[in-house]
């Protein structure tokens, strides 16, 4: 049923009018005039009424929805109504216009979502960098501990802040020359810059990172020779050996030391001696030829010294990622053996060789380099360093004057296996060196443990005889 105002045809509803209408008016048509019309709806006793206009459009009947009074007021349904009875004048159908005008709206409403996410992008940090390339990047047994913490120390501090589409080569560059000036640690800026270089190299091919690269990888160019000093060998082809008389004056420099401290009568303003532990990392260095990392990392568990072995878990020695090479043993001579016991007697009640101070894992594998280093400042180009020891008291004056580190062990013992006759193949197996080619090794899996013993035998008797 049609109803119209009280007044007739030709006058509209008035607001107090439709307050009027009762709820059994549900479902009859409102005429208001100009081809507008509302459909009363009920629920619940309360009325409202859904205003559409009438029009032709291309030979048939259309209706455009103008809207639901109360919700929106009578004066913007009329004025929606004139709005598409003026559309319609101009031959544009008003639901196509409303249509069109909602996807616009959508679309300006995306532009500016996108709008924004760009600038979120381009606010990224290289700590958000960093972060992102530490959870997806990269697979290490410590979860990277070890790198974030080398991050943390140089690299966040000095560009962390910084967006990642700004930072330049001269950012990196002078961050790494800072590390170089003040610890003068020319081998860690080249590993920092590695690290970096791999970081950026997975940025650039990981969204939304690599739209952030557009102007390129600002650590591509970066050559290592413009960050050391120069007179650092980038080759890092030490040479340098220790002496059988070097020997021995380390362990005269080890037992003063010892003895000094002991006669003090003022242990706290005494002159600390450097700790067993790394006096015995030394000799353990030496008599079997191991990297440091790979002692400071053994635990009790893979040290037998009944038998005489030592296992280090392929985890924890070097090695390429392709290779397979499984656990490896470590046979000991009497000499190292004699190391390892006195070494137990000292740390015995953990399940680290080397603890750390808190006893939660092995000491960082730096720290025996770090204590040798610092008591060898002659030869630093850096400032001495607070909280470390800042003195020359490990210098050796009985051969080179050149700086020795805990590397150079494995090289002496090498060398002096090699004059003792073991052979090279030999000699190399000791090392943890791959032997021959990959057809040698499938079809020659003999793994010479006893040619290995009698040459870690042969270099701990040499060893006795050197220090006697």
């Amino acid at each position: 049923m049609t109803r119209y105002p009280k007044a007739g045809k030709g006058h509209k509803w008035t607001v107090r009018e439709l307050n009027a209408i009762p709820p059994d008016w549900k479902g009859d048509t409102l005429s208001d005039g100009g081809g507008l019309v509302g459909e009363v709806r009920a629920a619940d006793a309360t009325v409202s009424i859904a205003f559409r206009y009438g029009f032709k459009w291309q030979g048939k009947k259309a209706w455009f929805y103008c809207g639901t009074w109360p919700a929106v007021e009578l004066a913007e349904i009329r004025r929606r109504r004139d709005d598409a009875r003026d559309q319609v004048a101009a031959g544009i159908n008003p639901n196509d216009k409303k249509q069109a005008d909602r996807i616009e709206a959508q679309k300006a409403i995306e532009a500016t979502l996108e709008a924004e996410r760009r600038a979120l992008e381009e606010r990224r940090t290289v700590s958000d960098l960093f972060e992102a390339w530490v959870k997806n990047g990269i697979t290490h047994k410590d979860g990277g501990a070890d790198l974030r913490r080398r991050f943390e120390k140089d690299v966040l501090p000095a560009i962390g802040n910084k967006a990642v589409k700004d930072v330049l080569a001269d950012d990196i560059r002078g961050l790494l020359r800072d590390m170089v000036a003040k610890r003068g640690v020319n081998r860690s800026a080249i590993l920092l810059l590695a690290d970096i270089k791999q970081m950026f190299r997975w940025a650039g091919d990981e969204q939304p990172w690599r739209r952030l690269l557009i102007e390129g990888d600002p650590a591509k160019r970066i050559k290592p020779e413009t960050i050391v000093t120069q007179d650092y060998d980038l080759s890092n082809e030490r040479t340098r050996i220790l002496t059988p008389e070097e020997l021995r004056e380390l362990r005269d420099i080890f037992e003063k030391m010892e003895r000094e401290y002991e006669a003090a009568t003022d242990k706290r303003s005494a002159t600390r001696p450097l700790k067993k532990e790394t006096r015995l990392a030394v000799w353990i260095a030496l008599s079997t030829c191991c990297r440091i990392g790979e002692i400071l990392k053994a635990e009790w568990a893979h040290v037998n010294l009944e038998t005489g072995e030592w296992i280090i878990p392929r985890a924890n020695y070097k090695r390429q990622r392709s290779d397979k090479r499984p656990d490896y043993l470590v046979l000991l001579s009497p000499f190292a053996r004699k190391q390892f016991a006195e070494l137990k007697e000292l740390t015995g009640k953990s399940a680290w060789c080397f603890p750390a101070r808190d006893g939660k894992g092995p000491v960082s594998i730096a720290t025996v380099s770090k204590q040798i280093g610092d008591r060898q400042m002659k030869y630093k180009k850096r400032k001495a360093l607070k909280g470390r020891r800042n003195d020359n008291s490990l210098v050796l004056t009985t051969g080179p004057d050149i700086e020795w580190t805990p590397h150079d062990l494995r090289r002496t013992g090498s060398t002096m296996m090699q004059r003792l006759g073991v052979s090279n193949d030999v000699r190399n197996l000791c090392l943890n060196h791959s032997i021959g080619s990959k057809i040698d090794r499938t079809y020659g899996v003999y793994d010479f443990a006893e040619e290995k013993r009698e040459a870690w035998e042969r270099l701990g008797a040499e060893l006795e005889r050197v220090l006697g």
